[in-house]
């Protein structure tokens, strides 16, 4: 694809502006390409030198949000986009398991309380983005 003008940048943006365009260091990005988006008020912000694991980083986040949440879930706009992606992004950082971090979460919002058989209680469950996701909580 040759992109040559605004127009262009445009096009691919669709309605929303770009704020912001990620990108590693590739020499097939000229200046020109960048020169595009920053005069569309885009910010360019470029992958650390020598740090090839914030391009994996980057994509493995991707997949991952992907395959938890936007293949299920049909998006109708920006605005839903942005609110799902916000309330994945809390689940993702607060409440969701990661196996590198021995089962916890990256900033817990709270200590995990382990239940057993013996626990008179009851637990309240909160569906997020339609059922998608679950938030549990002790009951009062």
């Amino acid at each position: 694809m040759s992109m040559r003008t605004s127009d262009d940048v445009n096009r691919i943006s669709g309605t929303h502006r770009v704020r912001f365009l990620l990108r590693d260091r590739d020499a097939k990005f000229c200046r020109s390409f960048d020169d595009l988006f920053r005069a569309e008020g885009a910010k360019v912000l470029l992958t650390p030198v020598q740090a090839p694991n914030a391009n994996a980083v980057a994509e493995r986040w991707i997949r991952t949000v992907r395959a938890e949440c936007l293949d299920w879930l049909l998006i109708v706009g920006r605005g839903h986009l942005d609110r799902v992606l916000r309330v994945y992004a809390g689940h993702y950082n607060r409440h969701r398991p990661h196996r590198a971090l021995a089962l916890k979460a990256p900033a817990p919002s709270a200590e995990i309380t382990t239940l057993t058989e013996a626990w008179p209680g009851r637990v309240h469950r909160r569906d997020l983005l339609g059922g998608l996701l679950h938030k549990y909580r002790r009951a009062a």
